[in-house]
């Protein structure tokens, strides 16, 4: 049996309280609370995919046509929500990041080089060992990311 997962559907952070810390995030940055800045996070909530900051900006002009809400704000936007741990990132190189919500719980991701998709994965046996890893060699582990690059099932199918 694997005690391998990859659904993501439990938020652990309820939008209310996101918000809240968002508003609040602002504020000590001696920034203005607006709906364009919002709807950055909102969208990102409501999204279960990795976005780049273009494919979020498109979203917000498809979901929100009524709001002019400019791609430098999404940016900008991102930049603070990364630099405050609330969003995270996988980059990729010079095809720039792809953002998630950071308020997911913790997990992993195997990366389609061909496509670019991106899977999700908990493997509790892989966490205990990196714990016990770093526990051995007398290290204290504040956070990890594994990355695994390969080709998935769609495109391997198609590559044949």
């Amino acid at each position: 049996m694997s005690n391998i997962t990859t659904d993501f559907n439990d938020r652990t952070v309820e939008y209310e309280q996101l918000l809240s810390d968002f508003k609040v995030l602002l504020k000590k940055n001696t920034l203005k609370f607006t709906i364009q800045r919002e709807v950055v996070l909102e969208t990102l909530y409501n999204s279960d995919e990795h976005l780049t900051p273009e494919s979020l900006h498109r979203l917000i002009q498809e979901k929100f046509p009524e709001l002019s809400t400019g791609i430098a704000t999404v940016y900008r936007t991102l930049a603070l929500l990364e630099e405050s741990d609330m969003v995270t990132s996988l980059s990729f190189g010079a095809q720039g990041k792809k953002y998630e919500l950071g308020a997911k719980m913790h997990h992993d991701h195997m990366i389609c080089t061909v496509c670019g998709e991106i899977t999700e994965f908990v493997d509790e046996e892989i966490e205990e060992r990196q714990h016990s890893i770093a526990s051995a060699l007398d290290f204290k582990m504040s956070d990890h990311s594994m990355q695994i690059y390969g080709i998935c099932a769609n495109c391997q199918k198609t590559t044949k």
